[in-house]
């Protein structure tokens, strides 16, 4: 294993990383905030996940910070939080840090928005602008 590969599973060992469907069960039962830190032109070409907030990767710690002033609104410390990205790696790496921050329910997507599209999930158009 390379050096990525052991530090993509360290991060997954601390996760209770969710499945598509189940992610979406839990979507339309409004148990949990998506946040989904995909590049805008991967959001305009493929979609989004409807109801999901995109937040940029790299102000991800910011907007997610529970105790941050720079937070965004609708979580909280016990709030579930699906991250997703992708294919469901970056997302790993994400959840990961903001969970040391505080978020005790980070996870992310397993396989990440391209499982979910490809599981015949939700799916709106995309271009949401990220949060700044």
């Amino acid at each position: 294993m390379s050096a990525v590969d052991d530090r993509l599973a360290a991060a997954r060992a601390g996760l209770a990383r969710v499945e598509p469907g189940a992610a979406n069960v839990l979507r339309e039962r409004g148990e949990a905030v998506f946040i989904d830190i995909r590049p805008v032109v991967n959001r305009v070409a493929e979609g989004e996940i409807p109801g999901s907030i995109p937040v940029e990767r790299i102000h991800l710690e910011w907007r997610l910070d529970p105790e941050g002033e720079h937070r965004i609104d609708g979580f909280d410390a016990g709030t579930t939080v699906v991250v997703l990205c992708n294919e469901g790696y970056a997302s790993s790496f994400a959840a990961r840090d903001i969970k040391e921050l505080g978020l005790v329910n980070a996870t992310d997507l397993v396989g990440g928005f391209r499982a979910w599209a490809a599981a015949g999930l939700p799916v709106r158009a995309g271009g949401t602008p990220a949060v700044p």
